[in-house]
């Protein structure tokens, strides 16, 4: 849930939302019961409640209709190639919040795109140009080891955040400028 409340939203609303549906819902299965205006309610300080409600009662509906109770252990025994497919076949969930859940959740080998290690990727020639989210997720899950998949995921954020920005990236500053086919291919960079 916390991947659906995260979005449009700062990390602190996100918290302070999901600390806020917590303490009004005594557990997931009540939260997928819940009427949409007072799941909306609890969840108003993220932003988007009304929207972020739908989508999460329908993944919790949809998790629970697999047959997979909805507690702290609902994913823990799933393969995860089956837990990806279950994920992805959810409302509203597509596969860089299926691997966020997975990540994140989760601590499984997955690799999430956002718009940052979208564009650092694309910028850096790791994958062809016109690559979109999907294609560059699925390139880094198969050339990504396991063990560096959570580390690199941080560092290329922070760095897509902080120095190869969308509008003025900061290339003179950029540790990775040697590598990037890019650099010296505009005068603003």
């Amino acid at each position: 849930m916390l991947t659906v409340l995260s979005q449009h939203t700062s990390d602190t609303n996100r918290d302070r939302a999901y600390a806020d549906l917590r303490r009004r819902f005594a557990d997931w299965d009540e939260v997928a019961d819940a009427p949409l205006p007072a799941l909306a309610r609890a969840i108003r300080r993220g932003g988007l409640g009304p929207t972020k409600a739908v989508r999460i009662r329908a993944m919790l509906r949809g998790i629970r209709e697999s047959s997979v109770p909805l507690d702290e252990h609902a994913f823990t025994d799933t393969p995860d190639q089956r837990l990806w497919d279950t994920l992805v076949a959810l409302p509203g969930v597509g596969p860089k919040t299926a691997a966020c859940v997975l990540l994140f959740s989760l601590d499984r080998p997955f690799f999430p795109v956002d718009t940052h290690v979208h564009r650092v990727a694309i910028r850096l020639g790791l994958v062809p140009p016109r690559a979109d989210a999907v294609a560059t997720q699925a390139a880094f899950q198969e050339s990504v080891p396991d063990e560096e998949m959570y580390a690199l995921h941080m560092n290329l954020i922070r760095h897509g955040r902080e120095v190869c920005t969308a509008q003025r990236p900061r290339c003179s500053a950029c540790v990775l400028r040697d590598l990037c086919p890019r650099v010296g291919v505009t005068s603003s960079r």
